[in-house]
């Protein structure tokens, strides 16, 4: 599907409203380093981009958003407070659905500033502004609840970075608090594995090397296998808190007391819970409907990984052909990453002007 003219000029509205709210417009390239996302969301990404390969740079990848470049680039200056807005075309392959288009357009507001509840509201209302007539439905969650729930948990270290490595694959994390909790028994082969090692043997140690990790990285793995099996499984009664959090879908202000409750066993929700109460005071100064606004605790678990806090999407419930209109969300630990150990609180987010035109009805 081509991008049609109407589509371009929703862009340039839209860029033009973030600009008159104080965001500088930046550019960002096509090409993009494929190390960096690739260090970022693993060879997953590779399903979702298209890669190729330059003579001179090396394997790259043509730009499936904007806000890695953005960010990168925010990051050479550090200017505290920063608004930034940009357009243009991104790619990504639609394996699943043939009928979305692989290249369409995005507009983006971005935000890096001290207080973040305020940047929180200030980003969803005004994209809630752009969208105003429009016949959509806002979403928010908070990909920091699922985590602190996890940081709350009574079990080991490398556990909880397990989980938490995998909360935006729902699959994968359930297959892992699974095993966890000693719901389903430990595969033969590691049984035998770990076994061997608590009598002495060190299985494999005399196979030559052939892949990328060194000797002591195996050595490594091999023991934390045995440490794992010794660990005492997770609890029901904490089992249950999680599954209990992850279905907890209310309006905003009865989510916040629901997740009050869960901080009574989970305590590292309650500087979360604080969170959201000023997010929601914040979001009503600037006129939004808190307590109509849907609140969802797994909202957000498949988008790209890089959100880490609230996030939100409007959708049109009258049009579910269509993809979601707009997303956002806050990404701080994404800065400390690009930062390179020096972090910016951070949050943005990104209209598809194809869509707008869609729901106008200006485009089938």
């Amino acid at each position: 599907m081509k991008i049609t003219p109407l589509a371009r000029t929703e862009a340039a509205r839209l860029s033009a409203l973030f600009q008159a709210a104080g965001a500088v417009p930046v550019e960002a390239d096509i090409l993009l380093p494929a190390d960096v996302l690739l260090d970022l969301y693993g060879e997953d990404i590779r399903a979702r981009a298209y890669v190729t390969t330059d003579p001179v740079r090396g394997e790259m990848m043509l730009r499936p958003d904007f806000t890695v470049p953005v960010v990168q680039m925010h990051m050479e200056t550090r200017a505290a407070p920063a608004r930034y807005t940009y357009q243009g075309e991104v790619f990504r392959k639609q394996e699943d659905d043939d009928r979305r288009p692989s290249e369409y357009l995005q507009v983006g507001y971005e935000v890096f500033a001290a207080d973040t509840a305020d940047a929180d509201a200030e980003v969803f209302a005004l994209v809630a502004g752009a969208l105003d007539g429009l016949a959509v439905r806002p979403a928010t969650g908070d990909l920091g609840v699922l985590a602190a729930a996890v940081r709350s948990i009574r079990t080991t270290d490398r556990r909880k970075a397990a989980l938490l490595r995998h909360i935006w694959r729902p699959r994968r994390f359930r297959a892992l608090l699974d095993r966890f909790s000693g719901k389903v028994p430990v595969p033969a082969a590691r049984a035998e594995l770990v076994a061997s090692m608590r009598a002495g043997l060190r299985p494999g140690a005399e196979i030559a090397l052939t892949g990328v990790r060194r000797a002591d990285e195996i050595d490594d793995r091999l023991w934390a296998l045995v440490e794992d099996a010794a660990a005492p499984p997770i609890s029901d009664h904490e089992r249950d808190l999680l599954e209990d959090l992850l279905r907890l879908r209310e309006k905003s202000p009865a989510a916040l007391s629901r997740l009050r409750d869960f901080a009574m066993d989970l305590e590292y929700l309650r500087p979360v819970a604080d969170q959201m109460d000023r997010r929601l005071e914040a979001l009503a100064r600037r006129g939004v409907d808190v307590d109509a606004l849907d609140f969802e605790a797994a909202y957000g678990r498949t988008t790209l990984e890089y959100y880490d806090g609230f996030v939100f999407g409007f959708a049109a419930p009258d049009r579910p052909d269509l993809p979601l209109v707009a997303t956002g969300g806050r990404y701080d630990a994404l800065t400390r990453v690009l930062g390179q150990g020096i972090a910016a609180p951070a949050v943005g987010a990104v209209i598809r002007p194809d869509v707008v035109v869609a729901l106008r009805g200006d485009a089938p």
